[in-house]
């Protein structure tokens, strides 16, 4: 007779999965199914097999996490590829709004996101429900945020309560997910209300991004709820109150102005088409904080 411990991880899954009922329609939840567990710890031959005996790849927790949340949430791309495949829903939210495309930005996973997006989930979260590209832009996973924006996130996606990504980005002092944003067009004084990004950086003392969004345009005059200019928001005597204080004395380059006003002709939409322009490639790279 087979002992249960002589079985490995793989085989219980099947072994306990063939002892359930599979007449679980789409609307139906069950906690932490079998399914669930194959696919939250990446076992693809199991996951293969109890699609095969018929489980339902779209069961639900009693909080309404479905395999495909947890494949994305451990970045399983095998998993979640042969779950979306037989039908998983790309798009099934959790009771708190979470997507599997909200767990794979969390988690950085840009594969299991291209792989969600190629299949149809939607890059802009609805009203009221986490954000990915707010999440991505949190952490700083850059590489998902660049993805989302392929698929047509918007940049500027402002959430009352949360601001836009990249205030987010500023007050997470993540550089590469504000540079990511500002070359995806984002508007570099749209922030939370009247609090702009350079506000929150110079509040965090972040003198990396206070120079990246300087170089976008930002308006060292804009004045917060308080009234108040980034350089008071900065805490006292710190290095980003100097350089601010010192950048508000000398005149913006001309330089700087041009490719300020030619960004701004050029319009948010096509800024991807500056390297079809016809202009030498040094000119393309200066257009395009290259």
């Amino acid at each position: 007779m087979i002992e249960v411990e002589d079985i490995d991880d793989d085989d219980k899954a099947v072994w306990n999965a063939s002892a359930v009922i599979l007449d679980i329609d789409s609307g139906s939840w069950a906690d932490r199914s079998p399914l669930h567990e194959a696919a939250g710890r990446g076992r693809l031959l199991t996951v293969r097999n109890l699609i095969a005996q018929g489980y339902n790849v779209n069961v639900r927790t009693i909080d309404h996490v479905t395999p495909l949340h947890e494949a994305c949430l451990g970045d399983y791309v095998a998993c979640a590829r042969a779950l979306i495949d037989a039908g998983a829903n790309v798009n099934a939210t959790t009771i708190d709004g979470v997507t599997p495309l909200f767990n794979a930005c969390s988690l950085g996973s840009v594969t299991c996101a291209e792989v969600l997006l190629e299949n149809g989930a939607r890059p802009q979260s609805e009203a009221c429900q986490p954000s990915p590209i707010h999440e991505a832009s949190s952490k700083g996973k850059s590489a998902c945020v660049e993805a989302l924006l392929t698929w047509g996130a918007d940049v500027d996606f402002d959430i009352p309560h949360l601001g836009t990504p990249l205030f987010i980005a500023c007050m997470s002092k993540e550089l590469q997910c504000t540079r990511k944003l500002l070359d995806g067009g984002a508007n570099v004084q749209k922030g939370k209300f009247l609090e702009t990004p350079l506000h929150v950086a110079a509040q965090k003392d972040c003198m990396d991004i206070i120079k990246v969004l300087l170089d976008y345009g930002a308006n060292v005059n804009a004045k917060n709820l308080e009234l108040k200019r980034p350089v008071e928001s900065a805490p006292p005597s710190s290095l980003s109150e100097g350089f601010l204080l010192l950048y508000e004395a000398m005149p913006c380059p001309l330089s700087q102005l041009c490719r300020l006003s030619i960004r701004a002709c050029i319009g948010r939409s096509r800024l991807h088409l500056i390297p079809q322009l016809q202009l030498p490639n040094r000119l393309k790279k200066f257009l395009q904080y290259r």
